[in-house]
């Protein structure tokens, strides 16, 4: 991979974790100082939170938290960058499923967010090598050859073979 495409993925994963650590900061002062921007109270009936005051909290410290850490360690070019953004990623569309799964509402945000957390670790896993280069190149796989001593110690180690 050249340089300008590693480059390019590193400066797009900047932008998404940016993104995603001014939402759930956004989201966590408006939970916890404006009493749920306007979200029912009824929508929590089926969590353990009577208000908003605990989520925002979450939201702030364990979503927004992995978000500064990977963003931090992205900046200082730390070798864990790559593994700190699939988790932050990961953070935020678990954050997501289980808002869902306990309010029982669905928004639009909340898909744009769950797709920002999976754009996350899609690039982090990027940066990790995941995309093979060049992707459609034809070749054979290195099989492991066996020998006929392999199966043969087999036969004698296991009396059902026959």
């Amino acid at each position: 991979m050249s340089d300008r495409a590693r480059r390019a993925e590193w400066a797009w994963l900047k932008v998404i974790a940016w993104f995603n650590l001014v939402s759930a900061m956004i989201g966590a002062v408006g939970l916890i100082g404006f009493g749920g921007m306007g979200i029912p109270l009824e929508w929590l009936h089926a969590s353990p939170f009577t208000t908003y005051v605990w989520p925002g909290v979450i939201l702030g410290v364990v979503v927004g938290g992995s978000q500064a850490l990977a963003l931090l360690a992205t900046h200082g070019r730390y070798r864990l960058a790559s593994g700190m953004n699939v988790a932050a990623g990961l953070v935020m569309m678990t954050w997501i499923f289980v808002e869902i799964a306990m309010m029982l509402v669905w928004s639009p945000l909340q898909g744009i967010y769950f797709a920002a957390g999976l754009i996350q670790v899609t690039l982090a896993a990027l940066t990790l090598g995941a995309w093979p280069s060049p992707l459609f190149q034809r070749g054979s796989y290195p099989v492991p050859q066996r020998s006929i001593h392999d199966s043969e110690s087999v036969r004698r180690s296991n009396p059902n073979c026959s």
